[in-house]
């Protein structure tokens, strides 16, 4: 484990998967707050340049580690004031290739942090994801669905799982140990430091547009999805984190503004003014024979906005040109 020398305060907040896409932005936020942040990650899919902005900041320590790993968790648990969990195993391509590493990362890593954490009771966000919801075929999911998960033969379906095990297991913290907790169902978060590398489509598809290569859309490109702004993101979290009527509650965090995967690509080239012709390319090809995939994913998010006051509001286009002029996707 490596670690930089310790600068804070007593007390602090801890950042599971704090060098990753949405956690290195989290981090920005709540230093720009005048926390002082410990961020746990093991850079497994995490990048300590995703923090280059803020690495030399007083008030931030980074520490190299898997959770389970780390010799440090119970005192740095103890001397959090709150704690975001976002480390864990993400992505199609990862979760296809990797089924085993992902199951157990998301599960075995949420369980010591939560049994540390319920020692001192200190108050922890757990990320989830959308996935959860299945093969549902509602036009839009609301937390109180039933949730409809597909056969274990397909390993994407392992993922939703161990993701919905980390809420059941979060909230039977909270009823048996009395662990404040809070759930959020991240859906397609978009936006500057996201990499295609794990089958990310937007960052994938502005790579393209900006070579005037291929935009290769999966299956028939009807699926639709709802893409969120990072930001928007991360201002949920905030907000979710602060509000105590948010304990024991689980909430969606989304965009409203629904899309194909066709016309995504179509919008990332006439956003780019690029000359990328769109390819459709096979799951079978893409993948593995037999990829299931999910028609529509549309949040309902009347529940954030009605405990928060927060709701996210970026356009999609915007959040293309955001991330196509940022210095990296």
């Amino acid at each position: 484990m490596n670690s930089q020398p310790s600068t804070l305060n007593p007390q602090h907040v801890l950042v599971t998967g704090g060098a990753g896409f949405i956690g290195s932005h989290l981090v920005e936020r709540l230093l720009a707050d005048g926390k002082s942040v410990v961020v746990l990650d093991d850079l497994s899919t995490g990048s300590k340049d995703n923090l280059r902005a803020v690495a030399s900041h007083p008030k931030l320590r980074i520490i190299e580690s898997k959770i389970s790993d780390c010799r440090e968790l119970k005192e740095l648990v103890a001397r959090s004031e709150s704690i975001y969990h976002l480390a864990a195993a993400v992505g199609v391509d990862l979760v296809v290739k990797q089924p085993i590493h992902v199951i157990t990362t998301n599960l075995h890593e949420t369980e010591v942090l939560l049994e540390t954490a319920s020692t001192t009771r200190v108050p922890v966000l757990v990320a989830s994801t959308s996935e959860v919801y299945g093969k549902s075929t509602k036009p839009a999911f609301s937390e109180d669905d039933d949730l409809l998960i597909g056969p274990p033969q397909q390993s994407r379906w392992g993922y939703a799982c161990s993701k919905l095990m980390d809420e059941f297991l979060a909230l039977a913290y909270a009823r048996e140990r009395s662990l404040p907790v809070v759930i959020v169902r991240l859906f397609n978060t978009v936006g500057p430091r996201q990499t295609g590398r794990y089958g990310m489509v937007l960052p994938r598809f502005i790579a393209a547009a900006r070579a005037d290569e291929p935009l290769r859309v999966f299956g028939d490109g009807e699926q639709s999805r709802c893409f969120c702004y990072v930001l928007d993101t991360v201002e949920a979290l905030v907000r979710l984190q602060g509000t105590e009527a948010a304990r024991g509650g689980v909430f969606n965090i989304g965009g409203s503004e629904e899309i194909s995967m066709v016309e995504l690509a179509r919008l990332v080239v006439k956003t780019l003014g690029s000359k990328s012709p769109i390819q459709l390319v096979p799951y079978a090809e893409a993948y593995a024979p037999g990829f299931d995939d999910m028609r529509r994913r549309k949040p309902v998010v009347e529940k954030l906005a009605r405990v928060t006051g927060f709701e996210p509001r970026t356009t999609l286009v915007e959040i293309i040109r955001r991330t196509a002029t940022s210095e990296r996707t």
